[in-house]
């Protein structure tokens, strides 16, 4: 990708944004942050690298980002807009002020069980709304989380789906596609789940539920389950090796919480959590209340009814009774 993209695509699209700076980039993309004149709002503009690019259906591409645009939830940071400037593709979505998960990690390593549970439960609930919608993210990672006033919302959804989907050639086309080992359909490598490595064509939402599992027991313990001297080495030990225990690594952990990790680890598919909706009930605490208020609210909505019935009762027997 050029050095002067900044400089193309702030010409290209002068009369819809400003081009700020640049920010880190992503796996495969280069990432700006910019000003929608339109609205005054912030946003990122995300350029997919052009070999990348190149591979893909333009329109394809488009459509299937106006897919994942539909997504509306509280932990899901949505799509706003795809485009093409001179084979250039790019997507943009609201910019979030805040630390990456990824930045979290670093600066608390391990986390506290009751951090890692929250986050859990924010990404979980996401994940599963969207795979109601038919939406599988297929690259749940650190780096694709973010902590927004303390809540946790995920990034990018949509994304690799729609580089796949776009780079399969045209029908009666003899062009191959050409796919990049991280941030499209393989997801990457120390969060893949056993069947994306391989390429599973029918992989569905049960690839994420794994992809989560990675990322809560990097939470818990401060490194990921697998790890190796290349990604096809990682990806390997994904399809065939067993995690050291996290009882091991993380003994606070409770046990619940640890059975749960390990079932989403689980190399087929159909020995994990159905739904993601599993993790959100096993995680999220029960209401309780406190002192007598907690009390009640653990008894039968009639029975203070029925205890005020009975006061009155004896009260009146009691009167009845002195007055005889």
């Amino acid at each position: 990708m050029t050095a002067d993209l900044r400089a193309d695509m702030q010409q290209a699209l002068a009369a819809d944004y400003v081009l700020e700076e640049e920010l880190p980039r992503g796996g495969m993309s280069r990432v700006f942050l910019a000003t929608e004149r339109s609205l005054r709002r912030r946003v990122v503009l995300k350029v997919l690298d052009p070999e990348l690019a190149a591979s893909l259906s333009a329109e394809r591409f488009k459509r299937e980002i106006g897919l994942a645009a539909r997504l509306q939830h509280p932990h899901i940071v949505p799509l706003l807009h795809a485009g093409d400037v001179d084979g250039k593709l790019f997507y943009s979505m609201p910019y979030v002020e805040g630390e990456s998960l990824r930045e979290l990690m670093a600066r608390e390593r391990p986390m506290s069980i009751e951090r890692v549970s929250q986050i859990l439960v924010e990404v979980a609930g996401a994940l599963d709304f969207a795979h109601a919608q038919g939406v599988v993210h297929r690259d749940i990672k650190p780096e694709n989380v973010m902590l927004f006033h303390g809540q946790a919302v995920v990034l990018d959804f949509g994304i690799a789906k729609a580089v796949s989907d776009a780079t399969q050639p045209d029908s009666g086309s003899t062009t191959a596609p050409r796919l990049t080992l991280q941030g499209t359909s393989l997801g990457t490598p120390t969060y893949i789940a056993p069947e994306q490595a391989a390429g599973d064509p029918a992989l569905d939402h049960r690839a994420d539920i794994y992809s989560v599992g990675c990322v809560a027991y990097e939470m818990l313990t401060g490194h990921p389950p697998f790890r190796g001297k290349s990604p096809q080495a990682v990806m390997i030990a994904h399809a065939k090796e067993v995690p050291e225990p996290l009882a091991r690594r993380r003994p606070d952990a409770p046990a619940a919480l640890v059975k749960l990790i390990m079932r989403c680890l689980a190399k087929a598919p159909d020995e994990r959590p159905r739904r993601a909706a599993e993790l959100v009930a096993a995680l999220r605490p029960a209401p309780t209340g406190d002192g007598v208020r907690g009390a009640f609210q653990r008894f039968p909505w009639w029975l203070p009814w029925l205890l005020a019935a009975l006061s009155t009762a004896a009260a009146i027997g009691i009167a009845v009774t002195r007055g005889l």
